[in-house]
Formats: structure tokens, C-alpha cells, sequence
């Protein structure tokens, strides 16, 4: 009896502990971004080159991520790590380290530790060369067209998420948990409530996009916001090709 009161007294300093940090929600020191929201600017873009560009939202239950033209990304500024080659799409997360690199927590104590202590992260690049939903067929999928020139915030916004070594370019940790790309070592902690779809939010603000951070903790949160002006982001997929 005195042992669970002991372990109820340490989950409630945990969780404690965890709610203290959670005023930080947002992932810190992210670059200001250079449009403001509701600016209205010329697209200016090379000859041949669309003004506008897809983006894609994509959800299962929990778990939210990005999928982005891989041209448009180098060409905005975003910094690939070595050796990462030329894909047409690249599909992008963040979440916990011990979660992406070993596909899982497979203990109890890894759970709550990932969950209610800030720990380790990594954002996941992959790379793609056929349509989003073919290479995403069991994920809900949403998109949306944005200026070519948000290239420039998104591409800050993921540069800012990496921790860089010697050679200026991210650093990889393992590989990724489905598709054949990459991890890459975060300079940000996880942890409840600032999780996956933390980052989703972010990167749909980096792209002009508003998002209550407070109201997007689950993927189903960051859809409802993701769907609503000014957002706007479009469904097209449902998830094994089929609508409900």
C-alpha cells in the first residue's frame, strides 16, 4: 500500500512537472516569419515555375505530418542533410527520439517518460516520388495551394528544428519508421502536451496558416482548425481510398 501511494505521490510530481512545462507548448526560438498574417503579396517566381503550390496535411488517429514539393523546399532555403538525393515530394513529422528510432514504446516507463518528461526528439524526412496518396494511401490526407514565396518561412521553420553538425547540415539518427528516409537529431524536447501535432501547427503557421496550438494537442484538433478560414485546407483522401 505504501509502495502505490509512493508511485501515486512520484506520477503526481511527473505530471506536475509536466503541466509546468507545458506553457511552453509551442517549440521555442522559431524565426519570425516574414509575411504577416493576412499580408497580400505578388507571387514572383521564375520563368515556367507556378506562383502557387500544393501542400499536403495527412492524419491518422493520433499523428499528423506534412508532405511538401522537395524543389520548391531546397530552393526556398531548406538545408537537407547529406547524401539525402532528389526526391519529387519529401513527407515530414516531429515526435519523441526513443519513439521514432526504436518504432515504438515498448515499456510502460518509456511511455510515460516520453509522454510526461521532456525528452529527446526528431523530425522524420522522407522522400517520395509518386502522388501523395499512393504513397499515403492509409492516412487522411487535406491540401491546400500557398504562395511559393511561404517556401522561404517553412524552409526557416525546418532549418530551425534541426540540430546542425560540423558540416552545417542536419545530423542523422537512424532511420525512418516506414519509407526509406531519414531521422534527423531535433534541437527541441517532447513532451505532453507539446507533441507531433505541435509541430503540425507550427509549420501550417510558417505557411501564413492560424492554428490555437491549445486546441490542436490531438490530430483531430489540428484538422478541425487546418479546415476552417483561413486555413482552408481540402480533403481528398479519406484513408484506404474511401470516404466515410
Amino acid at each position: 500500500m505504501l509502495h502505490f501511494a509512493l508511485n501515486r505521490k512520484v506520477a503526481g510530481t511527473f505530471l506536475a512537472a509536466a503541466f509546468l512545462c507545458s506553457c511552453g507548448i509551442r517549440l521555442p526560438d522559431v524565426p519570425a516569419p516574414t509575411h504577416s498574417h493576412g499580408e497580400q503579396k505578388t507571387s514572383i517566381s521564375k520563368q515556367g515555375q507556378d506562383p502557387d503550390l500544393l501542400v499536403w496535411l495527412i492524419a491518422d488517429d493520433f499523428h499528423t505530418g506534412m508532405v511538401f514539393d522537395y524543389a520548391w523546399l531546397t530552393e526556398s532555403g531548406f538545408i537537407p542533410p547529406a547524401g539525402f538525393g532528389h526526391p519529387k515530394f519529401v513527407t515530414l513529422s516531429w515526435g519523441d527520439k526513443t519513439a521514432y528510432v526504436e518504432k515504438g514504446l515498448h515499456t510502460p516507463w518509456k511511455f510515460f517518460r516520453a509522454i510526461f518528461t521532456p525528452t529527446p526528439s526528431v523530425m522524420e524526412l522522407i522522400p517520395a516520388n509518386w502522388s501523395v496518396a499512393e504513397v499515403c494511401p492509409h492516412q487522411r490526407i487535406w491540401r491546400k495551394l500557398v504562395p511559393r514565396e511561404r517556401g522561404h518561412d517553412l524552409a526557416a521553420f525546418l532549418n530551425d528544428c534541426s540540430r546542425m553538425g560540423p558540416d552545417g547540415k542536419p545530423q542523422i539518427v537512424g532511420t525512418s519508421s516506414w519509407g526509406g528516409g531519414v531521422l534527423l537529431e531535433s534541437r527541441h524536447v517532447y513532451f505532453a502536451p507539446r507533441m507531433c501535432n505541435t509541430w503540425t501547427s507550427q509549420a501550417i503557421e510558417s505557411l501564413g496558416g492560424q492554428i490555437n496550438p491549445w486546441l490542436a494537442i490531438t490530430a483531430n484538433g489540428v484538422i478541425r482548425q487546418a479546415e476552417k478560414p483561413p486555413n482552408e485546407f481540402e480533403q481528398i483522401w479519406w484513408g484506404n481510398g474511401e470516404k466515410p
